[in-house]
Order: C-alpha cells, then structure tokens, then sequence
C-alpha cells in the first residue's frame, strides 16, 4: 500500500530526509520514529502530497504521488499534529464539510458511521470548542477516514493527551489498522512497541533501523538482562552477585532485595545465579530474563549515529 524509494528532501542546503526506502502493506501499523528535527514530519508531509521531494519516489496504493496526486489524495487519511478543526462548528457540521469537500456518497450515513466508528456518537451536536484534547483528536481522526481512506498517515495522534485519553485512542488506532495500512508518528516509545508491527527508526534524516519491535530486540539487546530478586537488601544482593566470576553488569533494582544483571550474549548464567543465591541462604523470589526496550534500542540507535558521525 505504501512503497518509498529513495526519498529525499532538502530545504537550501539542509537535507530534512535522505534516501528513505521502505514499504508497509494493508493492515499494518508502521511506527514512525525519531528525535526532534529527525524528518518524520516532513516526510509524513510528502506522503500526504502536501509537498514535493527534492528526490526519490512515493507510490501510495499504486500510485505515484507527484504524478497521481488526486488519486492518492483519495486513498489517504491524513491527520497531521495540528488537527485543522474549526471551533464554532458542531462535529456534525464539521464532518458534513469536510465530507463535502470531498465529494462523498451518501454523506449522512458516512457522517453516521464515521461518528460511531471513533466512539463520538453522544457528542455529535457538540460545538468543537467546547470539546476536550482527547475528543478533538477523535474528531481530528474522523475527518481522516470520512471518505474511507485505505491508508492513515497519523502524525503524534497521542501528543497533549492525558493517560486515559492516550489508552482509548492507541485502542482506536489499533482498531482502525485491522483493515488499513497506518504509518504513526510518534515520540512515545512504548506507544510504538505496543501497537505497532513494525517500526521505522531514523536520526538526522536517515533511516538507521527498520524492523519488528521483537526483531529489534533480539538484534540489538546483545547481552542477556537478568532481574533478580531475594529475601535480602538491595546492597548485600549486589556484593554477592559481584563474587561470581562470570563478567556481568549488577546494578540496583527498583525494590528492596531487587537487581538487574547484563551478562555476556549466550551466557546463561540464571542456574549459577540461583545457586549462588541459595548457597548464601537467602530465598530466591523471583529470577528472570527481560527483552531490551524499545526506548534502548532508539537511544543506542540514534547515540551511535551522532557519534560516528562527529568521529568523521
């Protein structure tokens, strides 16, 4: 549904994006991720047909965005960061423009749908100003799928929204890519290893990682991580641990008699440490490994690109 090859965007002198190649087919949900400044937005932006590439291409649903662009328009749900809402609208209102707009059939009953497919259907005849940051976006994401788009292009959907506002929306996105391709922008690291099937890493307008946030994981992570917890306080369970032989990284937990171990990539040291444990005399409670996170991986991904780079 989605192929990019080659794209590449200067502004002057400045390339905001530089030679991005990937691809997302129906029904997943592509994570879109990078520092500030890194080309999500302008990327995401090219992809809407909102702008140019200096280079490259784009071919959304099999047509090519600067060759085709009404016909990708038609096939494109676009919620930027900044939801276009106009205030003194009812949500009602506001839908039936924008459906206008786009020429839609059967606008009533798409209003209808549309309304009950973001959970909005109580609030219908609400005026847009007088609505919450949370329900604003869901009206931001009904304006994107009132002609039945088969792609999303969802830029920070969850930015300024509170904890619960963040849950019902991620719970609607998961939702809506059952049956389209969604490519999300987002700085919440989690957000992404929750809901997405594949992300998308980039630094400084290059892409430095593409992958399942499973694949990544075990990619990346390198050394095994232990956590570990006793019937002891933190520092005794650390002194111990520190007199085994094997070469690891101890370090405190977030609890009492709790520790984190990374140990060399395929050493498994969990029966020396429990061992260990027992021979002291202390109750072994809890002992098992856990995945690198996605926060790891991007902090490792983009601190390794800046530092080869300044190396140069």
């Amino acid at each position: 549904m989605i192929k990019v090859e080659g794209l590449t965007k200067f502004y002057g002198d400045f390339p905001a994006i530089q030679d991005l190649t990937f691809n997302a087919k129906r029904g997943e949900i592509l994570g879109f991720l990078g520092p500030n400044a890194a080309g999500k937005t302008t990327t995401m932006r090219i992809l809407a047909g909102y702008m140019p590439p200096s280079s490259g291409s784009v071919r959304i649903a099999g047509f090519d965005v600067l060759e085709e662009s009404l016909e990708v328009r038609r096939r494109i749900g676009y919620l930027p960061e900044t939801v276009p809402l106009y205030p003194e609208m009812s949500i009602w209102e506001y839908l039936e423009y924008m459906g206008s707009l786009r020429k839609v059939d059967n606008l009533d009953k798409r209003i209808d749908a549309v309304i009950d497919e973001v959970n909005l259907g109580d609030r219908e005849r609400s005026y847009i100003g007088n609505l919450s940051k949370g329900l604003r976006q869901r009206v931001g994401l009904a304006q994107a799928l009132i002609h039945q788009p088969e792609v999303l292009i969802l830029d920070e959907p969850t930015i300024g929204l509170d904890p619960a506002q963040i849950i019902e929306v991620r719970e609607l996105i998961q939702g809506l890519g059952q049956e389209r391709t969604i490519l999300l922008s987002t700085h919440i690291l989690t957000e992404a290893q929750q809901i997405c099937d594949r992300v998308i890493i980039i630094n400084k307008g290059r892409m430095v990682a593409e992958d399942t946030p499973e694949n990544l994981q075990s990619q990346i992570a390198g050394a095994t991580k232990i956590i570990v917890r006793a019937s002891s306080e933190t520092r005794e369970l650390v002194e111990l641990i520190e007199t085994m032989p094997q070469k690891m990284d101890v370090i405190a937990g977030d609890s009492e008699g709790e520790v984190m171990i990374s140990a060399a990539p395929g050493l498994d040291i969990r029966p020396l440490l429990a061992r260990k444990i027992l021979d002291a005399g202390l109750d072994l409670l809890e002992l098992r490994t856990t995945g690198i996170s996605l926060e790891e991986i991007f902090l490792q991904l983009t601190q390794s690109e800046d530092k080869d780079e300044g190396e140069e």
